[in-house]
């Protein structure tokens, strides 16, 4: 009797169970031109500003980032994906992004090579909010975003001109943020695409652009460089750069096997991470470890303090390198504005 008073108390517990974990309604999806035509750098750069002020106080959970890699084969590959994901202590939505690279037989079946997607999800219940089919176009904003902060807190107004090497996607968002910074002379160098880079974002910024025949020519004349390549090799030398104090903005490292910033440039200023917990395994900073230039008490900051105040930026003519790879902080930033700006709609 006890046995099957028991038996119809555990059912009852698991119906209960059942019908509590199906009360939450499904996530709202947001496919990719919902996100593309209503979301803009603008849109994540005081977000992500705030998003490194918390990091730098403790107050943002930021787990390392997952990688995933897909070996080549006759039936998948060759790629990768990456996995990251943050809360900002205080905010009502969590991130967890999963952004897929590097699949570049999908040109083949005239598909892009990324693909990706940012799940937002509700802090006070844990119920998946929405699903914004991003294709890294999020990625790309928060990416963009921070260079805006970095370039607002470690550089300065009489820094005018401003050089992009790489063109791409990011580039694009690099200088779009840029000019919200302030107005500044844009020069680019790529080794394709600089000349349509220069017309777009002259075009849009408003800012005057114009293509460099080299690396070297943009270094020269450069005061804040934007580098975003693929990482595969350094894209500048130290006896390139202006006397005068430079700023290198550098978001081509995510990965240890890539590098864009030679060590030497990098242990002969001032060094500021986005974070170095990370940056040590995948950015810049990696590089100079292994080679022995660095510590990692050479680390002059991290981005957030000082957008803290609680280190200065620029100071006089020195070279600062700010190595941006990407933290879930930033993730969870532009999670919560796409949240709330397209969850309105």
């Amino acid at each position: 009797m006890m046995f099957s008073k028991l038996t119809t108390l555990s059912l009852r517990q698991s119906v209960c169970v059942r019908r509590h974990l199906s009360g939450f309604p499904a996530p709202r999806l947001f496919d990719y031109e919902t996100v593309t035509s209503n979301l803009s750098v603008s849109d994540a750069i005081e977000s992500v500003e705030q998003a490194f002020s918390a990091l730098a106080k403790g107050k943002v959970d930021v787990p390392m980032p997952m990688h995933i890699g897909i070996e080549e084969s006759e039936k998948a590959g060759p790629g990768d994906c990456h996995i990251k994901g943050g809360y900002v202590s205080g905010t009502p939505t969590f991130t967890v992004k999963l952004a897929c690279v590097s699949f570049y037989k999908n040109l083949e079946r005239n598909l892009p090579p990324g693909s990706g997607i940012f799940i937002v999800v509700n802090a006070v219940t844990g119920a998946p909010l929405g699903v914004f089919q991003e294709n890294r176009f999020m990625t790309d904003l928060r990416t963009g975003a921070a260079g805006a902060v970095a370039m607002k807190y470690c550089s300065n107004e009489s820094q005018k001109n401003v050089g992009f090497i790489g063109t791409g996607a990011i580039a694009r968002n690099m200088a779009r943020a840029a000019a919200c910074v302030r107005p500044f002379k844009g020069v680019a160098y790529a080794f394709d695409g600089a000349e349509e880079f220069c017309k777009d974002m002259e075009a849009e910024t408003g800012m005057p652009f114009n293509v460099c025949d080299s690396a070297e020519a943009l270094c020269r004349i450069s005061d804040v460089i934007f580098t975003q390549t693929p990482g595969g090799s350094l894209v500048l030398k130290k006896d390139w750069l202006k006397d005068t104090g430079v700023t290198i903005i550098a978001s081509g490292s995510d990965q240890p096997t890539k590098q864009e910033i030679p060590n030497d440039v990098l242990a002969s200023g001032k060094y500021v991470s986005d974070l170095t917990k990370q940056t040590s395994r995948v950015g810049e900073l990696r590089g100079a470890l292994e080679a022995n230039v660095m510590t990692e008490a050479d680390v002059y900051a991290e981005l957030g303090q000082i957008v803290n105040g609680e280190k200065p930026g620029r100071e006089g003519n020195e070279i600062i390198v700010v190595d941006l790879t990407g933290t879930g902080a930033q993730d969870a930033a532009i999670g919560q504005v796409a949240w709330d700006k397209l969850s309105e709609l």
